[in-house]
């Protein structure tokens, strides 16, 4: 059985669709993986195929790339296409009609993410995530599987197509090294660095504890950073950029924490962030965001402290609280790590992906 993953945004080594999904389906599958704008080469079993696209807005990457990939996809005659962008929704519409059988793997609940877009402006948001949630719906509802990365989204999936699953970002424990030796110079955040992401309170907070914060992540917008050099913590920050996962292991090494205090907007609060796990996998404590979700990962199991995210003082808080208690940090990264290893893995989640694709070869 051939398979084709299409995406027309993501890298073609992005960490969810090649690292966890193309290279586990490739010891099993032949599988093919079109990118725009990558390069040709063959990795791990997965053939990568760039498909060049030229353009220069947002409106036009939609458009012209969608076209350009649904056009090398039909080339490939797979059995099942597997796609990664709502942008492609209106082709993944056009290959079911030609009899190909069609996975949607949903990232994000996009019509609450639209919420917070700040390319889109604020007064036509309401009306922009109500139309594309109807469009969605119509065309998933006819698509031969759902995929989504979290719980949350499989449920608001699952009334409208039953062959829907949540595969989550969990990581790929042995990709981290564990930290058995917690640095109390530093914490760290990895990820987009956008302004609801927590940062400027993350600088201040380590500011404040007379620490480093190691950040690794590109800035979205990219003048982000002119305005977080502006503030009185900014000589705290040790930047990093976008990194790869050896040098993350790099940047876990020589911090006692990991930050991940996003701030409470709708597409946040029900979401499993990648990062999270990922310091649990390197036995760091996590300082976290409360909300409700979290707080039954992190306080019921002991692995770290959350913390209101607008807030500086809590944060701080919670901070010197793992500063002054470095028996109690070491035990939460334990704990964290010992979790991931029972539940919170990749290879949980690879079979469930395997079952996906047995399914629809039976049908």
């Amino acid at each position: 059985m051939k398979i084709c993953h299409i995406t027309t945004v993501h890298h073609q080594n992005d960490v969810r669709i090649f690292q966890k999904e193309c290279c586990s389906l490739a010891r099993e599958f032949e599988t093919v993986f079109l990118v725009v704008n990558g390069e040709n080469i063959k990795k791990n079993k997965v053939l990568i195929k760039k498909v060049n696209v030229s353009y220069k807005t947002r409106i036009t990457r939609f458009i012209k790339a969608s076209i350009a990939v649904y056009k090398a996809a039909l080339k490939e005659n797979a059995s099942i296409y597997h796609f990664h962008d709502p942008e492609f929704l209106p082709f993944a519409k056009k290959l079911k009609r030609k009899g190909f059988k069609v996975i949607y793997d949903v990232h994000e609940d996009v019509p609450r993410q639209i919420l917070s877009k700040y390319w889109i402006p604020k007064i036509v948001r309401s009306i922009v995530s109500i139309l594309f949630e109807k469009y969605e719906n119509k065309i998933a509802q006819k698509l031969d599987y759902i995929i989504t990365s979290t719980p949350f989204i499989r449920e608001r999936f699952l009334k409208i197509n039953t062959n829907t699953i949540d595969i989550n970002n969990f990581p790929i424990i042995e990709n981290f090294n564990a930290v058995n030796q917690l640095n109390f110079n530093a914490v760290c955040y990895v990820g987009s660095i956008t302004p609801i992401r927590g940062i400027k309170e993350n600088i201040s907070a380590t500011k404040k504890c007379g620490i480093q914060i190691n950040i690794a992540g590109s800035y979205s917008p990219t003048n982000y950073r002119n305005e977080l050099k502006k503030l009185s913590g900014w000589d705290s920050v040790i930047e990093y950029g976008q990194v790869s996962t050896k040098e993350i292991n790099k940047i876990f090494k020589n911090s006692f924490a990991g930050l991940v205090t996003l701030k409470p907007i709708i597409n946040y609060v029900d979401s499993l962030p990648i990062k999270m796990f990922e310091y649990m996998a390197a036995k760091l404590p996590v300082i976290a965001s409360n909300f409700p979700l979290w707080k039954t990962i992190i306080e019921k199991n002991n692995i770290g402290i959350c913390v209101d995210p607008n807030s500086t003082k809590e944060i701080e808080k919670a901070i010197n609280v793992l500063i002054n208690n470095s028996e109690l940090a070491k035990e939460m990264g334990e704990r964290g790590r010992k979790l991931v290893e029972e539940k919170y893995n990749w290879q949980i989640e690879e079979d469930k992906l395997y079952n996906v694709y047995r399914y629809l070869e039976s049908c």
